[in-house]
């Protein structure tokens, strides 16, 4: 049995909000430093053998392409204006002024599913987009989600804290599909011009230890691979994005 399509669906649609926010910011008239490349970024990235091997590496799939087109669905996620207004906006793909890497990691089943995805992009614009997620999780008590399904799933949305860092936002979801009980939990942390969305989600279960261990882990990783602390607003220096591929 897999992971019920609402949950799979809402965890794409956060990751895409989340990673391709808006346009892409005009040049700064000084010098900006350089930001981590996505192979870099892949290498920050969870994999197997940090969760275990009762995890196993979803296909990745392509990036969405640019389209002023609306979905065919334009309002997926209601019930909480500013959480659904970052979800709902149409993904714009990637680029070299964003770098961009993601990872999905399924346990047995599927169950549950560890996501990850981070993101390099100018330090304002960062800024901006990562207070703004700070006040929809904040801000949001319940959130609904239709993924073109019959029926739709309410998750109640409460503020927690996933590492050992206070600040660093983050949310438990929790609701049911077809008296199948749905839990998730997603949280968000900035490494210098490096964000990071985290999102754990499982079925049948509300465990919040491991959610937070691998979450934990995840920060780690990205602390020691890309040479800066979690919560700073400081870019990694040149000679740590060197580091970073080795």
């Amino acid at each position: 049995m897999s992971l019920p399509r609402p949950l799979r669906a809402l965890t794409a649609a956060v990751l895409l909000a989340a990673a391709t926010v808006g346009p892409a910011g005009s040049a700064a008239a000084d010098p900006a430093p350089p930001l981590p490349s996505a192979d870099q970024l892949k290498s920050a990235l969870l994999g197997e053998d940090d969760l275990g091997p009762d995890y196993t590496e979803a296909p990745a799939t392509e990036s969405p392409s640019p389209s002023p087109s609306p979905s065919p669905d334009p309002t997926p996620v209601t019930g909480c204006d500013a959480l659904s207004a970052l979800i709902n906006m149409h993904p714009i793909a990637p680029g070299p002024a964003t770098p961009h890497a993601e990872t999905e990691l399924d346990g047995p089943d599927g169950n549950p599913m560890v996501t990850e995805s981070l993101t390099a992009e100018d330090q304002s614009r960062l800024t901006s987009e990562f207070n703004t997620s700070t006040d929809a999780f904040k801000n949001c008590h319940t959130i609904t989600f239709n993924a073109g399904t019959e029926d739709s799933v309410t998750f109640t949305v409460t503020p927690v804290t996933l590492g050992d860092r206070q600040d660093a936002p983050a949310v438990r979801l929790d609701g049911t599909l077809a008296g199948v009980q749905l839990n998730a939990f997603v949280g968000i942390e900035r490494f210098g011009t490096v964000g990071m969305v985290y999102g754990f989600f499982q079925r049948q279960s509300a465990d919040a230890q491991a959610a937070s261990m691998q979450y934990r882990t995840a920060v780690a990783k990205v602390e020691r691979t890309l040479g800066t602390t979690a919560g700073s607003t400081t870019p990694p220096t040149a000679s740590a994005a060197q580091d970073m591929s080795v």
